[in-house]
C-alpha cells in the first residue's frame, strides 16, 4: 500500500510517500481501507514535536473507510462496513493517511450512507465540540433533538472546524447559538452553520451585541482564544455557566478575576480530546453518530465548513494549508 510517513520532526518537508506492507489487524482490531482522511492542527503540531516513538509515524487521527479484515474476537460481519475513524494515531503509528489503516474496533464507528468527507471530518473536531458542549453543570451529559433546547450556547470563533462542529451539534440538540468571527465572510459561514446571532468580534463590541441578544448571558463558551477573551466572557455568563477552552490560539496564559466567577459559581473546563474521560468520550462518540445518522450534521460550504481536498502525494500541501489556517476543512483522498 502507499502511505505517508515521517521518522523525524521538522517541517511538511520531513512526509514522504512511500510504500508499505498493509497492516494485519491485531486481536480487537479492525483493518479499514481508508477512502478519505482528515486533516487536524495535531497533526502538523505532533510532526514538529519529535521524532515518532516508534521510529516512524504515518499522521492521521480522523478518517473514513471500509472495513476490509478483522483481527481475532471482532465479529466479522462488520467485514464491508463504512465507517469513519478517531484517534488512528493517537500514540499508535498507523494513522490515516494512507491507503489502509488498523484501528481497535471501537475507533471504527458506523457511517451509514454518510459521505466519507464527512465521516474524514468528525473525528477531533465534533468530539472536541462535544466536550465542549456537556462539560458544564448547567449542560446535559448527552446531546440529543431537544437536550439543549432551553440553552445558550456562545462558540468564540464560529468559522473554525472546532467551532462549526459545535454550532451545528448545539443547534441539532436545540440550542441557540451565537457565533463570533473575525470577518464578513466568516460570519457567513457560521450563519450557514446554524448561528441564530454573529457578531464580527473585530468591528463590533462581543459583550454589549451577546448581551443585547441574550441579557441574561450564556449558558457554556466554547473557547477558542482564552487569552483574548477571558475578560468578555467572564462578562458574559449566567449563573452557573462555563467556559470550556480546547485551544490557546492568541497566547497560551489567562488571567480571571476571582470574585466575579465565584458569585455565579462560574466554571471553567480545559478539554483535549485525547485525554477526555473515557466515558465521555464514549457518549460523545455515541451522540456523534446518533447526529449523522439523523442527517444533524453535514460538511460543506452550505453548512459553514468548505472543503479542500488533497490526494495522498500531496499531504505535505494539506498539513500546510492546516498549518496556515485555511478557513474549512481540509481532506486527503487516500486513493489518489
Amino acid at each position: 500500500m502507499r502511505a505517508i510517513v515521517y521518522e523525524t520532526n521538522g517541517d511538511a518537508s520531513v512526509l514522504r510517500l512511500v510504500d508499505r506492507p498493509v497492516p494485519e489487524p491485531g486481536p480487537g482490531e479492525v483493518l479499514v481501507r481508508v477512502a478519505v482522511s482528515g486533516v487536524n492542527p495535531t497533526d502538523w503540531k505532533a510532526r514538529r514535536v519529535g521524532p515518532p516513538p516508534a521510529g516512524w509515524q504515518t499522521p492521521g487521527q480522523d478518517g473514513a473507510g471500509v472495513v476490509e479484515a478483522v483481527g481475532a474476537g471482532v465479529d466479522r460481519g462488520l467485514i464491508g462496513e463504512r465507517v469513519w475513524l478517531w484517534e488512528a494515531a493517537w500514540q499508535r503509528p498507523w494513522g490515516t493517511a494512507a491507503e489502509y489503516t488498523v484501528v481497535p474496533v471501537r475507533q471504527a464507528v458506523p457511517l451509514g450512507g454518510a459521505s466519507f468527507d464527512l465521516g474524514a471530518a468528525l473525528g477531533i473536531p465534533f468530539l472536541t465540540a462535544h466536550r465542549c458542549l456537556t462539560a458544564g453543570e448547567a449542560m446535559p451529559g448527552k446531546l440529543h433533538a431537544g437536550a439543549l433546547a432551553d440553552h445558550t450556547v456562545l462558540v468564540q470563533g464560529g468559522a473554525g472546524a472546532v467551532g462549526n462542529a459545535a454550532i451545528q451539534l448545539a443547534r441539532w440538540a436545540d440550542a441557540t447559538v451565537i457565533a463570533t468571527v473575525s470577518s464578513a465572510e466568516k460570519a457567513n459561514l457560521a450563519a450557514a452553520a446554524g448561528a441564530s446571532f454573529v457578531v464580527d468580534y473585530r468591528e463590533q463590541d462581543v459583550v454589549e451585541e451577546v448581551r443585547k441578544f441574550t441579557p441574561d448571558g450564556v449558558h457554556t463558551i466554547v473557547e477558542v482564544s482564552p487569552a483574548r477573551n477571558a475578560a468578555a466572557d467572564v462578562r458574559l455568563l449566567r449563573p452557573g455557566g462555563a467556559v470550556c477552552v480546547y485551544a490557546d490560539d492568541g497566547g497560551d496564559e489567562v488571567n480571571l478575576p476571582v470574585r466575579p466567577l465565584m458569585a455565579p459559581n462560574a466554571s471553567w473546563h480545559f478539554v483535549l480530546v485525547y485525554t477526555a474521560p473515557a466515558v465521555a468520550k464514549a457518549q460523545a462518540v455515541a451522540d456523534v453518530a446518533a447526529a449523522v445518522a439523523q442527517g444533524g450534521v453535514r460538511v460543506g460550504e452550505g453548512v459553514g465548513l468548505p472543503l479542500h481536498h488533497h490526494s495522498l502525494a500531496a499531504t505535505a500541501a494539506a498539513h500546510v494549508a492546516v498549518e496556515n489556517s485555511v478557513v474549512g476543512k481540509v481532506l486527503i483522498t487516500a486513493g489518489e
